[in-house]
């Protein structure tokens, strides 16, 4: 599926149908969504889902400038972190996918669910 952190702000938009878009693996419905939000709002949520959904239709270029434009706006947006650690990993970039993993080490030495399922995606690329 996908994570979205917590939403910054009581203006953040309403993602619920965005997300179901993207629950339905329609992309570039959930793309149209996303865009026209973002030309009203600076959302880290929404630039980690532009970057999500662009990722999962193949467009790694572009996806990759959402993330890092998401996690200009939120360092620590932890599902930012392990879906870029997951396109690097897509892109053969196993370096800069462990470094996304240090990231989300330091945001969640205890562990959360961005940081395991990066370090699964790592694991299973490697074994490959």
């Amino acid at each position: 599926a996908y994570a979205v952190d917590n939403i910054e702000g009581d203006d953040a938009p309403d993602l619920t149908a965005v997300k179901a878009k993207i629950d339905a693996k329609d992309y570039k419905g959930a793309l149209a969504d996303l865009r026209d939000l973002a030309q009203d709002t600076q959302q880290a949520d929404v630039y980690n889902l532009l970057g999500f959904t662009l990722r999962k239709t193949g467009d790694y270029t572009t996806a990759l400038t959402y993330y890092t434009k998401a996690l200009e706006l939120k360092p620590d947006h932890k599902a930012a972190r392990e879906y870029l650690g997951e396109l690097y990993v897509e892109t053969g970039d196993m370096a800069k996918a462990r470094e996304q993993l240090a990231s989300l080490t330091q945001l969640c030495p205890a562990g959360c669910e961005e940081r395991a399922d990066l370090q699964k995606a790592i694991d299973t690329k490697v074994t490959q």
